[in-house]
């Protein structure tokens, strides 16, 4: 279940989004690679909104 209308994420996804921006700053300040973990989180993020549009196409019939 979506957090609200206007996003995709449930609460757990939302969470994970949250610390994975966390720890994407942290290894920055550090100057070390974040690649690993920014496809990690466009991972979620591809997740998310394709099961609410998958949701929503479902509504519509």
């Amino acid at each position: 279940m979506p957090i609200s209308r206007h996003d995709p994420y449930n609460v757990r996804e939302a969470a994970q989004i949250i610390a994975l921006g966390i720890r994407i700053e942290k290894r920055r300040a550090y100057g070390k690679s974040t690649a690993a973990l920014e496809r990690q989180a466009d991972r979620i993020r591809e997740q998310a909104e394709a099961r609410e549009n998958a949701r929503a196409k479902g509504r519509k019939k």
